[in-house]
């Protein structure tokens, strides 16, 4: 099965917080500092998830104006068919 590469990452992002956060549970040191590297890490992953959201956004827009286009000449090949039966 292919994957679309955003949900790859976005299933790579979620595997890899549960493992940090795992892995900070059981990390030998201070509450104050797992609480500050749990932070930032979970900061990393938003800014990661925005720019992917943005990447695919973008995307889409472009795979739409494409798809406009692609109908947009469909519809003119149409016009000039039937006014070719016409005359």
């Amino acid at each position: 099965m292919h994957r679309n590469n955003g949900e790859g990452l976005v299933w790579f992002l979620v595997g890899a917080a549960v493992g940090a956060g795992v892995a900070l549970l059981y990390a030998p040191q201070s509450g104050d500092t797992t609480r500050r590297l749990l932070g930032r890490k979970l900061a990393d992953g938003r800014d990661a998830l925005s720019e992917q959201g943005s990447d695919l956004f973008d995307r889409s827009r472009e795979l739409f104006e494409k798809g406009r286009k692609v109908a947009d000449d469909a519809a003119e090949l149409f016009e000039r068919g039937r006014s070719m039966v016409r005359s």
